[in-house]
C-alpha cells in the first residue's frame, strides 16, 4: 500500500500553493477541483492541475486529484480532462460524497474507457472514496467492495456533520455539550471496519483549526490509535505533526521487526509454533500485530537500530 500518513489538500486554482506543495513532506498531495475552487474557476483549474502534474516535481509523493461529485455538472469533465491530459503522471482520483457503490463504479468505468482510448495501462489509476453523509455511511460496505481500483476510504467530517445535524461549527472538533466519550468514535470505527474488510486504507479527515497544531495532534492521535493509516492536512504546519503521529515510534518499530525475526526463527528453524522474545511469549497473533507496526514503519522510511540474535541452543 502507498504511504498516506499525511494527505495535503491544495487548491487546484492556486499556482503558488501548487508550487509550494511540491517541496513539502506530505506523503500524498491532492490537487482539489471541488470545494477549494469556485464554480467560475473550474475550467481554468483543470488546466492548471494538468500542467502541474505533467511539469511539477512530485518525487516521492502520491499524486492525486479530487474531482467534483456526481451531483454536479463538472464531474465528468474533471475526469476526462485530467486523465486524458495527465493520466501518466496521476496515481489516484478522489471521489467526494460517495453515497453508494454506483458512484465509484461510474468513475471506474469512465477511467477505464479513457485508459483504453489513450493507451494508458488499464487499472493503474486508483480511486479514493470520500464518505461525507449519512447515506454514504449506511452504504459503506457496498462502497468498499465496489471496485478493484479502490485504495482508501476517507472520512469527510464537515459534510457528514451537517448531514446528521451535529451541533458544531468547528470541523473535526467535538460538538459542544457532548461531554461523555467521542462523538466520532462510531463513524471512525465504521469506516475502519469497512476498509479493513476489503484491504483498503482508512484515512481520517481534516481538522480546520489549522493554526492549533496541538489540537490537530490530539485529534490525529485518536484515529491513529484506532488504526487509521493517515489524515488529511490543510496547512504545512500540520504536515510534520501528522507524519509523526502516524509513524510508529522507533522503539516500537524495532520491537516489531524483532518479533517477526524471532517468530520466523522459531517456526522455520526450530520447528516450534511459539517463541519467546525477552520475557514475552510470542505466537501467530503476535506476528500479525508486529506486521502492522513493521509495515507502517517501513512505509515511513524508518530503519532498524537493533538486530535479532538467535537464542543459544
Amino acid at each position: 500500500m502507498r504511504s498516506r500518513r499525511t494527505v495535503l489538500a491544495v487548491p487546484g486554482s492556486n499556482p503558488r500553493f501548487i508550487e509550494k506543495a511540491q517541496g513539502l513532506d506530505a506523503d500524498e498531495i491532492f490537487l482539489d477541483l471541488e470545494d477549494a475552487v469556485a464554480p467560475s474557476a473550474k475550467a481554468d483549474a483543470r488546466r492548471l492541475v494538468v500542467d502541474a502534474l505533467n511539469d511539477g516535481d512530485w518525487t516521492g509523493k502520491v499524486r492525486a486529484v479530487r474531482v467534483n461529485d456526481l451531483a454536479t455538472p463538472w464531474a465528468y469533465r474533471d475526469v476526462i480532462d485530467v486523465v486524458e491530459g495527465a493520466g501518466r503522471n496521476l496515481d489516484c482520483l478522489i471521489l467526494p460524497k460517495a453515497q453508494d457503490a454506483s458512484h465509484v463504479q461510474w468513475l471506474d468505468r469512465l477511467v477505464t474507457q479513457i485508459e483504453l482510448a489513450t493507451g494508458l495501462p488499464p487499472g493503474r489509476i486508483g480511486i479514493e472514496a470520500q464518505i461525507e453523509d449519512a447515506r454514504g455511511m449506511t452504504g459503506i460496505d457496498a462502497i468498499a467492495a465496489s471496485s478493484p481500483r479502490l485504495e482508501s476510504l476517507v472520512f469527510g467530517p464537515g459534510d457528514l456533520m451537517a448531514s446528521i445535524n451535529m451541533r458544531t461549527l468547528t470541523v473535526g472538533e467535538q460538538p459542544p455539550g457532548y461531554t461523555e466519550g467521542d462523538a466520532y468514535h462510531y463513524i471512525l470505527m465504521r469506516i475502519l471496519f469497512a476498509a479493513r474488510a476489503h484491504d483498503l486504507q482508512a484515512i481520517d479527515g481534516p481538522y480546520f483549526n489549522v493554526r492549533d497544531v496541538d489540537a490537530f495532534r490530539r485529534v490525529a492521535a485518536r484515529s491513529a490509535a484506532l488504526g487509521f493509516d493517515g489524515k488529511w492536512v490543510l496547512h504545512p504546519a500540520q504536515v510534520e505533526a501528522g507524519n509523526e503521529v502516524f509513524s510508529p515510534a522507533q522503539e516500537d518499530y524495532d520491537r516489531a521487526e524483532l518479533i517477526l525475526d524471532a517468530y520466523a526463527h522459531a517456526t522455520e528453524v526450530e520447528g516450534r509454533g511459539a517463541a519467546t522474545l525477552g520475557d514475552e511469549m510470542i505466537d501467530e497473533a503476535s506476528r500479525k500485530m508486529a506486521l502492522v507496526v513493521a509495515a507502517k514503519g517501513r512505509a515511513a522510511g524508518l530503519r532498524r537500530t537493533t538486530a535479532f540474535e538467535p537464542p543459544a541452543p
